[in-house]
């Protein structure tokens, strides 16, 4: 008789080889939490910490095994994906602005940026992560191409070397010359150019079905190559839409795309061909509200919320929620008040989007608009001792990750807002939690008010603050009221949901005993509704676990024919 063992190494090793290659969809991004790095800023593989001067807009030197290397530190955080600056070949020598460092001007799709590391690298950090059960999101760049112009006059029409520009190489694949003058016109808007005459980025020509087949093609391969599990995609306004459903069914992996503008009915529009997209409309109200201080209207957050949840495709469960980019100014270079940072760096987290963070946040970075905003990590030392909003958002990912795995419905569970009377704040409901937001500052004495029609707790329940572990409990009524200390956020949460088995002070304990808020402990990795450190997409290890039971059981009892 043949060794029964054999086949069943053979038996378990194909349903696992199976499971690892189906592609990670929106519904499993939901319960993850997104660290964004821009690679040539956050580390380099071989330690070293080489000067990096933003107004240089030059390559610094990180690299993918300098993220590799410090995954440690992104997962110490809570959290359980990251999203690296697009990968593929860039321009290279020094324009008028700068260097090709961000990765945002292609020239050649087919090939990698040697700059970030070689093919074997990039598979490296894709296995890095998957060993550790987190996901790797990539960004690209669809609409356009760069080449800098053969005639030095900067005179337009100019002239290119479509050569370079591969897999493409010729006029024909892309849109006449011509730079974007009507963000109003939405042809203009797709079919003309950004950039301008020094550096212009040239529109691909989306409309031509050899270009069209091209790009479906090589989406499809990057993913599969590099075992990639979601993709942000840049400029997704500047392509015409009907591009999109195809593109994102050719990518097979949750898509995620950048539609810049405040407008919600706008950018609703793009949340049919793609999972969905960066909540820029949310980010303008947001930033508005904690940028001006006490004179920002927190309300509008909640009626911009509000019509996203009405207008997207799916709410706003897939969108990508965040505060800061590489696109936009880090709240610390307008905002000093550390209260305020707090509240700021606190709305990702609660309500229904994919929390997002962006490099450096919770280093305290202030750079402000592109390129201040683009410092290199390793001048912190990737600190995590006396680090305040290191502390803060490790809180903030273990208590979502407490939330998602007490209520099984959190993922799906609208947020909702409890009117308050003041404009400086803001309360939100997404049970378990309740989140209590103001832009008043250190010296705020901001008041929350939940009448007991809210039908948010029963009576008499006690609350925990996740972020500073005291407890407030709720009135006879069912209502409650609650005092800022020193304006500073309050994610609240039943006790009996930290008596859960999470680490959140100390597992329903008030005070000082958290082993994640003012103590600045790490999570634990993998724990609290993370994926198991297995290296499956969207499958967790108690699936494996079950499969491998089922597989043994069913050799034992001779339903296997060996």
């Amino acid at each position: 008789m043949k060794n029964p063992w054999g086949a069943v190494a053979v038996a378990v090793s194909t349903l696992l080889f199976s499971i690892t290659v189906i592609a990670a969809s929106a519904e499993d991004w939901t319960n993850r939490s997104i660290y964004q790095v821009v690679t040539d800023r956050f580390a380099l593989g071989n330690g070293s910490s080489p000067r990096c001067a933003t107004n240089d807009r030059k390559y610094c030197g990180g690299n993918w095994q300098g993220i590799i290397s410090k995954l440690d530190y992104i997962q110490g955080m809570g959290f359980d994906a990251i999203w690296i600056s697009p990968v593929v070949e860039n321009i290279e020598g020094t324009t008028i602005g700068g260097e090709a460092y961000h990765g945002y001007w292609a020239q050649n799709i087919n090939s990698l940026n040697a700059n970030f590391g070689s093919d074997q690298d990039l598979k490296n950090l894709s296995s890095a992560l998957h060993e550790r059960g987190m996901y790797l999101m990539v960004d690209i760049v669809v609409n356009h191409l760069v080449a800098v112009p053969t005639n030095t006059s900067s005179v337009w029409p100019e002239t290119f070397d479509y050569s370079l520009l591969q897999p493409f190489g010729g006029s024909h694949s892309f849109h006449p010359q011509c730079f974007i003058s009507d963000y109003s016109n939405q042809t203009n808007v797709e079919k003309c150019w950004l950039g301008d005459a020094s550096i212009p980025l040239l529109d691909v020509d989306t409309e031509n079905s050899t270009v069209v087949d091209t790009m479906y093609s090589w989406i499809k391969n990057l993913v599969i190559n590099y075992d990639i599990d979601g993709l942000r995609v840049d400029t997704v306004k500047h392509v015409r839409q009907d591009f999109w459903p195809d593109f994102a069914s050719n990518a097979g992996v949750y898509t995620v795309g950048e539609v810049f503008t405040g407008n919600v009915s706008y950018v609703a529009s793009y949340t049919d061909g793609l999972d969905s997209v960066l909540d820029y409309p949310t980010y303008f109200a947001v930033y508005d509200a904690f940028n001006n201080g006490t004179f920002g209207n927190m309300t509008v957050i909640a009626d911009v919320v509000t019509q996203a949840q009405d207008q997207y495709n799916h709410g706003t469960f897939y969108v990508g929620s965040f505060v800061e980019n590489q696109d936009n100014p880090r709240i610390q270079s307008t905002v000093s008040d550390q209260s305020v940072v707090k509240n700021f760096i606190t709305w990702p987290f609660i309500n229904d989007g994919i929390p997002i963070l962006y490099y450096g946040q919770e280093q305290g970075y202030q750079g402000a608009n592109d390129p201040a905003n683009r410092e290199a990590l390793w001048l912190s030392g990737f600190s995590t001792e006396d680090k305040p909003l290191l502390t803060h958002v490790q809180a903030l990912n273990s208590a979502r990750k407490q939330a998602i795995s007490y209520n099984s419905s959190f993922l799906t569970t609208k947020a909702s807002f409890i009117s308050q009377s003041s404009i400086s704040t803001l309360a939100i409901s997404k049970p378990p939690l309740l989140t209590l937001l103001t832009n008043g500052g250190n010296s705020s004495n901001a008041t929350w008010i939940i009448p007991s029609t809210a039908g948010l707790y029963s009576p008499n329940k006690t609350l925990v603050d996740v972020l500073s572990c005291d407890s407030v409990m709720m009135g006879s009524d069912g209502s409650l009221t609650v005092v800022a200390t020193n304006g500073l956020p309050k994610v609240l949460m039943p006790e009996e949901a930290l008596n859960s088995s999470g680490p959140l002070c100390g597992s329903g304990s008030q005070g000082s005993s958290a082993s994640v808020g003012p103590n600045g402990s790490s999570p634990s990795a993998g724990s609290n509704g993370s994926s198991s450190p297995v290296g499956l997409k969207g499958v967790n290890g108690g699936v494996v676990i079950a499969i491998t039971s089922i597989v043994f059981t069913g050799i034992v009892s001779g339903m296997l024919i060996v």
